[in-house]
């Protein structure tokens, strides 16, 4: 199977991000942007980063009513992200014309829930029960909508990749490495 590491680069700095993907680009399967990077250069970072050769997971967890997240979906349609996030409590609908928007070979995932949620927070919006409970509500939603995958988090990764995840997205064990090419491939080594 090829590289499931995906490097995240989490950085308003494009030379940093091209510099740090150059080096592990041997060792991982591809490169996630996340919103920081993508407000910073938007399209035209994207487009500097795919000249590396990588597939680029585009981690901008749209949320917004479907209609605006589908004409969003198409407006990125010429990066061609290998992935695409979408919020899952953005609910059927806005999942379904996500993915019905998304380029062939785009994979839309859905992410459940923020790692920097809890019990609180969730109970702060109304929502009721616990975190693993909101996560599995979402889980099943995003699957009947027919997205291509969820997003877990770093607590959840033994179970997701016993579970056959297709994907690890891993950052400061990579990024901040004293060597990031040895710890990428450390990593890997691993799965």
């Amino acid at each position: 199977m090829s590289n499931r590491i995906y490097v995240a680069l989490d950085t308003p700095d494009l030379a940093r991000a091209k510099a740090m993907a150059t080096r592990v680009r041997h060792h991982v399967g591809g490169i996630k942007l996340g919103l920081e990077f993508f407000c910073a250069h938007g399209q035209s970072g994207v487009h500097a980063m795919a000249e590396l050769g990588l597939p680029i997971f585009l981690d901008l967890k749209l949320h917004d009513i479907p209609n605006t997240v589908a004409k969003a979906v198409q407006a990125l349609g010429a990066l061609k992200p290998a992935i695409l996030t979408v919020h899952a409590s953005g609910g059927r609908a806005m999942l379904e014309d996500a993915k019905a928007a998304a380029p062939l070979g785009t994979k839309v995932i859905a992410v459940t829930m923020l790692t920097s949620l809890d019990a609180t927070d969730l109970a702060a919006t109304g929502v009721i029960g616990s975190a693993h409970d909101q996560v599995s509500r979402l889980t099943e939603l995003a699957c009947e909508a027919g997205v291509d995958g969820i997003v877990c988090s770093g607590a959840e990764v033994a179970a997701a990749m016993d579970a056959g995840a297709s994907i690890l997205v891993v950052g400061r064990p990579i990024t901040q490495a004293e060597d990031p090419d040895i710890a990428a491939r450390a990593i890997g080594a691993t799965l």
